[in-house]
């Protein structure tokens, strides 16, 4: 058999359009994101301008069908526009990725068409941000443990309870959040919702300070007798959980990609200053201890990228993706952790100051290990894939 190439294609395989949107999303990430990315950490400021700008280029509902107001890319080419954006500022990659595979993807793929029409358009075009609510305070890892509640009452639900650690809360005006609709029933008594800001009942709670992602809002979400429309049950009864796991398996994809894009711009400011700095006469890039540093970033950043990709391609493809996502998920996490140290040891105590970004790389890079299931709980999935063969 003869191997053939496309020319058309770049080392990562990438067709002429994720190409494109990959250099589009890099020209605007050097240009308008990074100029912003310390002064938001340090003030904890979320970006408006920055999600403004991005909705006029077409990002915010990167991989929904243009037919509902998105771009209608593939899952790779958003996986690629999170992985750009968070080279050069992560807090504005986490808002993106939260609001795209946690809202705008579960509306295109559960919600039915009054709801797309309604909801769904609204978010992909990125007239407004979305959130999503499934974290509790007595349930993270364990999502099943739902205590959330929603009675049904004539043609409306009654909800009760709370969501904590809710990427974009204070700035959206669509959310998806889950309930318990059925108690005893387990995770087949949790059901999803869809709702707007203005919901009689539901408010937003005070949000806690983070070590990293400084420049991505979260919040806690209030439900205290929030009257939610029966027509905005998103699928049928008692599927919410099984619609938000199917949810979470194409979120660690982004997150991924997340992991990705902090570790390739560790490496990026690494390199960038080794050959910069000279210490004994001459740039410190000459000391072997600081090459082999620079070349484990490298090489495990670039099997994350092809992990990352794979899980997408897969995807795309209609193929299971569960296992290569958790397994993406997991090792550019701790890859992007290791770069960032990487990077400040590099850096050596000039890397332990706010004047130079690495520092900022090692801490937003901590949530890629907990986000949409901690390290923990990839390692469980990929094990219960394994086993099953």
């Amino acid at each position: 058999m003869t191997l053939t190439i496309d020319v058309a294609r770049d080392k990562w395989g990438l067709t002429e359009e994720q190409r494109m949107i990959r250099d589009m999303v890099r020209d605007f990430a050097v240009s308008k994101v990074e100029p912003r990315a310390s002064e938001i950490d340090k003030n904890c400021r979320f970006p408006v301008e920055t999600f403004e700008e991005m909705a006029e280029l077409g990002l915010m509902g990167l991989p929904i069908s243009d037919a509902y107001g998105g771009g209608g890319a593939d899952y790779l080419s958003y996986a690629i526009a999170v992985e750009e954006l968070a080279r050069v500022c992560a807090s504005t990659a986490l808002s993106f990725a939260a609001h795209t595979s946690l809202v705008c993807l579960p509306l295109s793929m559960f919600a039915n068409e009054a709801q797309k029409q309604k909801y769904l358009s609204r978010v992909a075009s990125g007239q407004c941000l979305g959130a999503y609510g499934l974290t509790e305070p007595n349930a993270g890892s364990d999502a099943g443990g739902t205590q959330t509640t929603a009675v049904r009452q004539g043609d409306h639900y009654i909800l009760n309870g709370a969501k904590i650690f809710i990427t974009n809360a204070n700035y959206a005006d669509v959310f998806i959040a889950t309930a318990l609709t059925e108690k005893g029933a387990g995770t087949k008594g949790i059901s999803a919702f869809v709702f707007e800001k203005n919901t009689p009942g539901f408010s937003l709670g005070a949000k806690d300070e983070k070590l990293g992602m400084r420049g991505s809002d979260w919040g806690t979400l209030q439900f205290d007798n929030a009257v939610i429309p029966a027509e905005n049950l998103v699928g049928e009864e008692g599927q919410g959980f099984k619609y938000f796991m199917q949810t979470l398996d194409s979120g660690r994809i982004s997150i991924g990609a997340l992991g990705v894009g902090i570790a390739q711009g560790a490496l990026d400011k690494a390199l960038q200053y080794a050959q910069e700095r000279k210490q004994f006469g001459k740039a410190i890039s000459e000391f072997q201890a600081i090459q082999f540093m620079l070349a484990d970033m490298a090489m495990e950043t670039e099997a994350a990228r092809h992990l990352v990709y794979n899980a997408a391609r897969l995807k795309i493809a209609g193929q299971p993706f569960g296992k290569e996502a958790s397994m993406a998920k997991l090792f550019a996490s701790e890859v992007a952790m290791k770069a960032s140290s990487l990077a400040i040891q590099i850096h050596g105590g000039y890397g332990y100051t706010k004047d130079f970004p690495v520092e900022r790389y090692y801490r937003d890079a901590k949530l890629c290990e907990i986000g949409e299931g901690t390290s923990e709980i990839q390692r469980m999935v990929i094990a219960r894939h394994i086993l099953k063969g």
